[in-house]
Formats: structure tokens, sequence, C-alpha cells
């Protein structure tokens, strides 16, 4: 007879996703390589090269955009990621649900603004604390 009941592993939860609606949905996306090799961190919010000098690829929100580039938030990274310097990384990523604004993160010296938060809303990510357990 077939054991229903084994344990397959182990999951720490995180506190990144706080509810289910919208539902979370996960997609590819392709991360611009760095001038110095670094680890993004589940929960990074990712934003979109697009303009003249865009690329279509992904950075941390933060980043100095280059000439005739505009970056727009646009997702949040699954899980973590190492970037090197010679290629640029596919990733999975959240394209919309609801998060936890306490637990996502971006580039050093950056502060998400509300009309970050507005594209982000547009996308289909919203944020919302977590409830206290009782």
């Amino acid at each position: 007879m077939t054991n229903l009941s084994k344990k397959l592993g182990e999951m720490d939860f995180d506190g990144l996703l706080t509810d289910i609606k919208p539902a979370p949905e996960v997609r590819g996306g392709t991360i611009r390589k760095l001038s110095a090799a670094a680890t993004l961190k589940r929960g990074t919010i990712l934003a979109k090269s697009s303009g003249t000098g865009g690329d279509g690829k992904l950075v941390a929100l933060g980043t100095t955009a280059v000439s005739n580039e505009t970056l727009t938030p646009d997702c949040i990274l699954c899980d973590d990621v190492e970037i090197g310097t010679a290629a640029d990384e596919n990733a999975a990523v959240y394209t919309a649900g609801c998060f936890d604004p306490d637990k996502v993160s971006v580039a050093s010296g950056y502060s998400i603004t509300e009309s970050d938060k507005d594209n982000l809303r547009m996308r289909g990510i919203v944020f919302k604390a977590a409830a206290a357990a009782l």
C-alpha cells in the first residue's frame, strides 16, 4: 500500500506573500548582468528597462538609469539569484500577488515611492502588511 502521509520536505514561512488575492503569478524574467557580481535576494522589487536606451531587461528598483533609459517598477524576485558580470541571468519573478511592504527590498539607498507602488498596483502587485498571529 502507498504511504500517502510521507514527509517530503520542509518550507520556512518568510512572510513575503500576505494574501491569496490577487493570486500570485510567476513568470520568467531576464536580469541584467552587473558591473560587480552580487546576489539579489528573494523579495527584491525589479524594474524593467525601456526607452531608446533600454534593453527590456530587469534591474533592482533604484538602480541608476543609463542615457535614454526609463526604469519602471515591474515585478518581484521569487528566489535568491546570483548575478554575475559576464552574462544576464534568467529568474522566476512574481508578476502579481499581495506582498508585505516590510519584506520587499530595493537597491541600496533607495526608498519605495507612492508612484512605484502605483506602477506595481497597475501590474497586479499590491502591498498589505501581514496580520499578527493570534
